[in-house]
């Protein structure tokens, strides 16, 4: 009489990582990275973030969750549509972000205006009895001022590396997604 013997469910094989796991992890821990990087210039190091780097933390903000979430899609075994979805989603937003940051950078260097309210002379503070108290309490941070460089590349550069290597992994997630059987 033969029998048969039932593993639990905690000795299961583990589920190879696929290409869109691999990739969605990848861009969840360097986005992570990157957002604890910049939450440490700005707490530790006291390098106040302009306009522009804020903006440049919304792919981030967008990125961990999502890069998560294509994760948990994958180690489950979702569509290889819905997978590739995600994927060309972080793509988008990581290519979109490494454009902001460009445009930072290039604003940094001098070869092009920035935004109004974060580059230019200061204008508009308001009646001569509220400039003292304005000037006190507000502090203005320039998007056309570096603050901090390493090897030659501003904050706003490094995003853009960061951006294009996300954008990078997920590409090569889609198309390895894509052409799997």
């Amino acid at each position: 009489m033969a029998t048969t013997l039932n593993r639990p469910a905690s000795h299961a094989e583990p589920i190879a990582p696929t290409p869109a796991l691999r990739a969605a992890l990848a861009i969840a821990v360097i986005a992570a990275a990157t957002l604890a990087g910049a939450w440490f210039f700005q707490l530790v190091l006291g390098i106040v973030p302009c306009p522009l780097c804020l903006e440049q933390r919304y792919a981030y903000y967008l990125a961990v969750p999502l890069a998560a979430l294509v994760a948990t899609a994958a180690a489950r075994g979702a569509p290889r549509a819905v997978l590739v979805g995600g994927m060309l989603l972080l793509a988008l937003a990581a290519l979109g972000n490494a454009g902001l940051g460009a445009y930072h950078a290039g604003v940094e260097w001098g070869w092009w205006q920035g935004p109004t309210d974060c580059t230019g002379p200061v204008g508009n503070l308001g009646s001569a009895g509220s400039l003292l108290e304005r000037l006190n309490t507000v502090k203005v941070i320039r998007c056309d001022e570096v603050q901090w460089r390493f090897l030659g590349l501003s904050l706003a550069g490094y995003n853009v590396l960061i951006s294009l290597l996300m954008a990078a992994i997920a590409l090569w997630g889609i198309e390895r997604t894509a052409r799997r059987a």
